[in-house]
């Protein structure tokens, strides 16, 4: 395979892989903002910490789609450490978009409904950068190309022929 297709081939894959991402992210800012305008409208939590609650309900979502859907052909031989950072890197994604709500409300005073759900999309989008670059490099890790293989041959009931073992 020329250096051309590989690139190709590695460009696709992570065009897939962030489509993918995407789709659950998609999914879970429908719930963060869905959850985060319910409890602005129906009690009297302060905005970032209505923020904080939505967004706490839409990591676990997310977990569940990116663990199953966008990344269920990944590692899952460490289930307690992919956790644990998961919700490391998530915590930290929270804090960015939290911080950029809080900015928005104590720091300028735009509370208003409409601005805050702008503020609160913002604070989303660059946290998201920070989350899927987090989650496929350190929570979701790719499995070895050795262990893929062995997965995939297990799963299909096929044996490779030992190196050793030709047929001839």
């Amino acid at each position: 395979m020329s250096e051309r297709s590989a690139l190709r081939v590695r460009l696709e894959q992570l065009a897939r892989e962030f489509a993918k991402f995407g789709a659950v992210g998609g999914v879970g800012l429908l719930v963060d903002l869905g959850v985060f305008n319910l409890l602005r409208q129906l009690t009297d939590i302060p905005v970032v910490r209505a923020s904080i609650v939505a967004t706490v309900v839409a990591i676990g979502f997310n977990y569940l789609g990116f663990r199953y859907f966008t990344y269920r052909d990944r590692d899952k031989s460490r289930r307690t450490k992919e956790l644990s950072l998961f919700f490391l890197f998530s915590l930290v994604g929270l804090v960015i978009q939290s911080g950029v709500l809080y900015a928005a409300t104590y720091g300028f005073g735009w509370d208003s409904p409409l601005q805050s759900n702008i503020f609160k999309f913002l604070g989303i989008g660059i946290a998201t950068l920070f989350r899927f670059w987090s989650y496929r490099t350190w929570v979701f890790r790719a499995l070895p190309a050795r262990e893929a293989v062995q997965t995939a041959e297990s799963f299909l009931g096929q044996r490779r022929p030992q190196p050793d073992k030709v047929r001839g």
